[in-house]
């Protein structure tokens, strides 16, 4: 199966088609405990990330989150 394109932070990135977001996130070498997503200009809650397969054409807006005082 042919790879689709998502838009991540603004730019165009392949992704294999069937991932779930977890599996995409982990992918790109992000620990999908430390990010929070924006998913089609939303917010996505993290109890619905599982079962969030990602499409053609998907955006998505990744923040890190970082600890310190």
């Amino acid at each position: 199966m042919a790879e689709i394109t998502l838009q991540v932070n603004g730019d165009s990135l392949p992704c294999a088609p069937g991932m779930n977001l977890p599996q995409f996130l982990e992918s790109i070498d992000l620990n999908p405990r430390l990010v929070a997503v924006e998913y089609n200009g939303e917010i996505l809650h993290r109890q619905f990330w599982d079962t969030t397969e990602i499409k053609e054409g998907d955006r998505l807006e990744i923040v890190t989150i970082v600890g310190g005082g």
